[in-house]
């Protein structure tokens, strides 16, 4: 199997969303920021939201649930997605079209496959989240939800939190 198969697939723009920086940080770094429930609980809300990582199974098929807070008492569902695939250090791909307890989902905004692709770069990594979307129609409509503005300051997130 290719690694990395997705940078030979092309994107397609009437589908696909995606934020791409150069974060200065080491992978290692970001890939624990991702993948250890107490860092990714720290960046990975837009702020003053707060977020609890209720899973986080690195495993293909394993669960990923996180709840959202206003308040820090009051929790509501935030993601509850399977992973499709882990790299170890430089990729992971998990989707909310299919629940934690592997059931069909219908998500509420959108259903979407997202795939975080960590590489190398001269000034600490180079950083890509790939939102897939299965119609324009529901691309279109993440993007109008704010898609740009919600991954771009949680990615100024993560970039604060490892730099």
């Amino acid at each position: 199997m290719t690694t990395h198969l997705s940078r030979t697939r092309n994107q397609n723009p009437d589908l696909d969303l995606s934020i791409h920086r150069v974060i200065r940080a080491p992978k290692q770094a970001l890939w624990d920021a991702w993948t250890t429930p107490d860092r990714l609980a720290q960046w990975w809300i837009p702020a003053p939201l707060q977020l609890r990582v209720d899973s986080l199974e690195l495993a293909p098929g394993g669960a990923f649930v996180t709840q959202m807070s206003e308040d820090g008492t009051e929790w509501h569902p935030h993601v509850d997605a399977v992973f499709l695939v882990i790299e170890e250090g430089s990729r992971l791909v998990f989707t909310n079209a299919v629940s934690s307890s592997w059931h069909p989902a219908l998500p509420d905004p959108v259903a979407m496959t997202t795939e975080i692709i960590l590489g190398d770069h001269p000034d600490g990594t180079d950083y890509q989240a790939i939102v897939r979307h299965g119609s324009p129609e529901q691309r279109a409509r993440h993007e109008e939800l704010g898609f740009f503005d919600g991954w771009g300051t949680v990615t100024d997130q993560l970039a604060a939190a490892v730099e």
